[in-house]
């Protein structure tokens, strides 16, 4: 394991301990080989001046939930190390008293709540502690002679914890334990099955003894067989061709049904998540156990094996008789895998966020290299299954979860947006994704992957709407980027010259079907295999006022509008069997695009003999229709408000007289 540690970068922190402590913490967490997604946790012992200006002895500890890589120095709340001490003295503590003490303990209540593990840091004598779930050192202990292993290893340079619930307990386990260490030869300590603690009086003997011991784990893996050339690899990554997509689609939709709201379904198909799940003993191997015990909360105690006909459904039956079998008054929690092993693919990760998928992904990414490492060492070997549940119903963890945002209207939902660089359709996307949505906005504009790019989960394709092949390529390619698709809005437009009929240009007449007609059906007919598959799935399409009042001298925009119009209504007709909902919105003076440019705005009042305010406000309710407004109809169409309405056509244009 290569060492992080920058001499010139340290000396920068200067003589602040918290300075030096969240520098290390951050080199900790930059390696995942070390720490994955708010997991470990570091501290510092110090002397601070409290609020009446008393010296108070103090342990500056991670926050529960933090992220190590990027944590500063608000992360690490201060709390009196006596109390902490005096926790551990305690024959029971209950989880609520112990974080009740915890909190009441800190010097300022705005931080974040010390980790569980404070009382462990707290026990130990040294200034810098630090705590990491290491690999290697779990697939070294995941072993049946783990123990052993242990010993071989590091002899009496470490303390051996067997493994004890963290929090309280471990706590009290490591307080017994460290007694009598003599800590001029004790340099860690080892817990089987959950990680490693390393310490010292300085930043960088805590973090210096963290690579050795890492790196001696990784050298007795390997003299065992268990090197990184051992993990299976296949030769590229896996492709997935439209059927696998369809059936991508409907794993989806499964676990998102057994979990009661929408998720993502992120596939891996790297050649490390291929090559695993190309291995006959895959299954096997995945579903001994987690990696560490924290990652339950994540991932559950086991991925779901995709292959046979109800796989989601028997996982889900199988995780509830298990929460009947062992529960002692926990809570039932939702039977939904969180993620899965796909046969000659790769892996699937499950959540509402794209930021969860992620975190799961990486999770599920170290867990197939580590443990075939681990099984190449030996036999892969995690915990009993009772205490992987009580780790996973374990309230303290679950309460890392409850900390998250609640959940937006859309969240989980997967949507295409056409014509979505500017104007309407560019609103559309952007209120879509604030929504909770994952968004792909399609546009001929050379400009829409910057107009719409800078966010995790709304993107842009620039395309041609009329290149249907390459439409078709650019719905594949959500689908397999996200699982499937749930909201189409089918947007994009041109306003052709005007002319009466007897003198109507055949080009633009042939242009305006092709790209305000045509256009959309190929749009949907490539969408609606997968619009099948959705969640509450709807598509929404953009008309226009023109249909119910027409103009002279607009007539191949006005027929191709009106004719999406009934593609609509008997799309409605084709899909609702499907639970496949078909709207049309019908906008009408819009000018907040940039088609309206404040001359072009000035013109068209004139010719009316109004002022331009009054022009953008020529309706009924005398006010005037934004991109936003239009954006908002469509977001609550594609939600469950209109959950019982299909083949609707709703103006949103302030009351047009002519249209009512």
């Amino acid at each position: 394991m290569q060492s992080l540690w920058n001499p010139v970068e340290a000396a920068a922190c200067g003589t602040s301990l918290l300075a030096q402590r969240v520098h290390s913490s951050r080199l900790l967490g930059q390696n995942p080989a070390l720490v994955l997604h708010g997991g470990g946790n570091t501290s510092v012992k110090a002397t601070v001046l409290n609020f009446f200006g008393d010296e108070v002895e103090v342990l500056y500890i991670k926050g529960s939930g933090g992220n190590l890589a990027t944590l500063g120095g608000e992360g690490f709340p201060a709390v009196k190390l006596d109390v902490l001490r005096r926790l551990a003295d305690l024959s029971t503590l209950t989880d609520a008293e112990m974080v009740r003490e915890q909190r009441a303990a800190m010097l300022d209540p705005a931080f974040p709540n010390p980790s569980i593990e404070a009382v462990v840091h707290a026990v130990l004598p040294h200034c810098f502690v630090d705590h990491t779930h290491a690999d290697a050192v779990i697939a070294l202990t995941n072993q049946a002679d783990g123990a052993a292993l242990v010993r071989e290893t590091w002899g009496g340079r470490v303390i051996v914890v067997p493994y004890v619930m963290p929090g309280f307990f471990l706590a009290k386990a490591v307080r017994d334990l460290i007694q009598d260490a003599d800590w001029s030869k004790v340099e860690g300590l080892i817990l089987m099955h959950h990680g490693i603690f390393t310490f010292g009086e300085t930043a960088h003997e805590s973090y210096h003894r963290m690579i050795r011991l890492v790196t001696e784990a990784e050298q007795a893996l390997a003299k065992r067989g268990g090197s990184p050339d051992k993990v299976t690899v296949a030769p590229a990554p896996a492709t997935l061709d439209g059927q696998d997509l369809r059936l991508l689609a409907a794993v989806r939709r499964a676990v998102s049904r057994a979990r009661g709201r929408a998720v993502l379904a992120v596939p891996d198909t790297s050649v490390d998540a291929a090559g695993f799940a190309s291995r006959a003993d895959a299954g096997a191997l995945a579903t001994r156990g987690t990696l560490t015990p924290d990652h339950s909360i994540r991932m559950k105690r086991a991925p779901v094996i995709l292959g046979k006909d109800g796989a989601i459904a028997a996982f889900a039956l199988d995780y509830l008789e298990s929460h009947s079998r062992l529960q002692t008054g926990q809570p039932t929690l939702d039977p939904a895998p969180r993620w899965a092993i796909w046969p000659d693919k790769g892996t699937i990760a499950f959540d509402t966020t794209l930021a969860g998928a992620g975190i799961i992904s990486d999770i599920a990414r170290h867990t197939v290299r580590t443990i075939q490492q681990a099984e190449s060492a030996g036999a892969w070997t995690a915990l009993p299954e009772r205490d992987l549940f009580e780790i996973e119903h374990w309230d303290l963890e679950q309460a890392k979860l409850r900390t998250a945002p609640a959940p937006k209207p859309l969240q989980g939902k997967i949507a295409i947006v056409s014509g979505a660089a500017a104007g309407i359709g560019r609103a559309i996307a952007e209120e879509l994704h604030a929504q909770g949505a994952v968004v792909t906005g399609f546009d001929l504009n050379p400009e829409t992957p910057t107009r719409l790019g800078g966010r995790p989960g709304l993107t842009g394709k620039v395309l041609n709407l009329t290149d249907y092949p390459v439409v078709q390529a650019a719905v594949e390619d959500v689908v397999r980027q996200y699982g499937g698709l749930d909201i189409l809005v089918s947007n994009a437009g041109i306003f052709t010259a005007g002319a009466n009929f007897e003198d109507m240009d055949p080009v633009n007449w042939a242009k305006s079907l092709e790209v305000n007609l045509t256009s959309h059906m190929k749009l949907l007919q490539f969408c609606v295999p997968y619009l099948k598959k959705g969640i509450e799935p709807a598509a929404v399409f953009v008309g226009s006022r023109n249909v119910a009042a027409p103009g002279a001298g607009a007539g191949s925009y006005s027929c191709a509008k009106a004719a999406v119009t009934q593609l609509v209504r008997v799309a409605a007709l084709e899909l609702a069997g499907d639970g496949v909902r078909v709207n049309i919105i019908h906008p009408d003076a819009v000018f907040d695009t940039e088609l309206w440019t404040p001359e072009a705005l000035a013109r068209s009042a004139e010719r009316y003999n109004m002022s331009v305010e009054q022009y953008k406000t020529r309706n009924l309710m005398k006010t005037e229709i934004k991109s936003r407004d239009v954006a908002a109809m469509v977001a609550a169409m594609a939600s469950p408000l209109f959950g019982k309405t299909t083949g609707a056509q709703i103006p949103v244009d302030g009351g047009n007289d002519r249209v009512i």
